[in-house]
């Protein structure tokens, strides 16, 4: 199968190289998929694409006229994707799910003790040789109640570590985790109620019409003073002018995030050089007490090897006619 990946970043090719071995006719470009790069794909049976490429209805188009038939994506959220349209034209689509659920949790916590802790500031003070601790203070997340959004394969494990740091940990989910709820003593809440009794809120549902900016300034109003805010799932949950407007007035105590709503354009990319053009991320990374990086939770050795894993393992499938257990319908799912 002659497949064309897009958006290929120097650390991942190495692993899809192995997984491959020699099954595949692949090659690797750069490129973000686009109504403009769709025309790369003349030729090619199936493309791969990441999160930021865009698989809108006119992409999908251009892609199904020059003979594409498949799209896998190496990542697990797939709102980049339009799966009905995709569906309707006759484009098959899978994901790589589960890839790594602890790769996601695990950089979610330690953007909340980066932020919570100041560790990035105290580490830029030190290297100044200022040793004062006055603006280092944080808080014990011992006895404090964190509100996780979405209790899925990353969610469950954010209840797990939590517990552990001995919280009352609260949950919002459109389905309950029984097991959650009998062994870790989570308690489901409806939305509005976690943000006022949390002093932590962790973000993990996919992006969808329904998640859509439902972290917008109703919902910052109800947080309790001081409280914190993590998002490891997508950026287009938040609605971004009105956390500004919650830093700055004092009312929410810091934002950690591993995603912006318009980072497309943007991200995995250098623009030390060139600069922004986006003046809302400029003045939300000028904050103070906000904490970004780069889109950068799914990173890890193990989580690479199980994406490139999943990815050639959906061309396996189609390419040998087998049922792929990937393929996306019109199902949603939890992070």
């Amino acid at each position: 199968m002659k497949v064309l990946v897009y958006s290929a970043k120097d650390f991942e090719i190495k692993e899809l190289k192995k997984s491959n071995g020699n099954k595949h006719n692949i090659k690797f470009v750069p490129d973000t998929l686009n109504s403009t790069t769709a025309v790369m794909a003349a030729g090619y049976d199936a493309i791969s694409i990441f999160s930021n490429d865009e698989a809108s209805l006119v992409v999908l188009e251009i892609l199904k006229e020059l003979g594409v038939k498949y799209i896998t994506l190496r990542s697990t959220g797939y709102n980049n994707v339009s799966v009905k349209s995709a569906k309707r034209i006759g484009l098959k689509v899978a994901y790589a799910p589960e890839y790594s659920p602890h790769s996601i949790a695990e950089h979610a916590v330690g953007l909340l003790l980066a932020l919570n802790r100041k560790l990035i500031q105290a580490n830029a003070q030190v290297k100044q040789h200022n040793f004062l601790l006055d603006d280092l203070v944080g808080f014990d997340l011992n006895g404090k109640t964190v509100g996780i959004v979405g209790t899925g394969r990353i969610g469950s494990i954010l209840v797990k570590i939590f517990h552990a740091f001995g919280c009352k940990v609260v949950a919002n989910d459109v389905k309950r985790n029984q097991y959650l709820e009998n062994h870790y003593d989570l308690e489901y809440l409806p939305l509005e109620e976690l943000c006022r009794r949390s002093d932590v809120i962790s973000i993990n549902v996919p992006l969808n019409y329904e998640t859509h900016h439902i972290f917008y300034e109703p919902l910052f109003l109800a947080m309790k003073p001081g409280a914190l805010l993590i998002n490891t799932a997508r950026g287009g949950i938040v609605k971004t002018e009105d956390v500004i407007s919650a830093l700055k007035d004092g009312h929410l105590g810091g934002y950690a995030t591993d995603v912006y709503e318009h980072e497309r354009g943007v991200f995995f990319r250098d623009n030390s050089k060139t600069g922004l053009n986006d003046a809302l991320l400029q003045e939300l990374i000028a904050l103070p007490n906000v904490l970004l990086t780069p889109h950068q939770a799914f990173a890890t050795k193990e989580a690479l090897e199980r994406i490139a894993e999943t990815t050639i393992y959906n061309l396996d499938c189609w390419e040998e006619g087998k049922i792929c257990k990937n393929e996306l319908g019109y199902e949603t799912i939890s992070l």
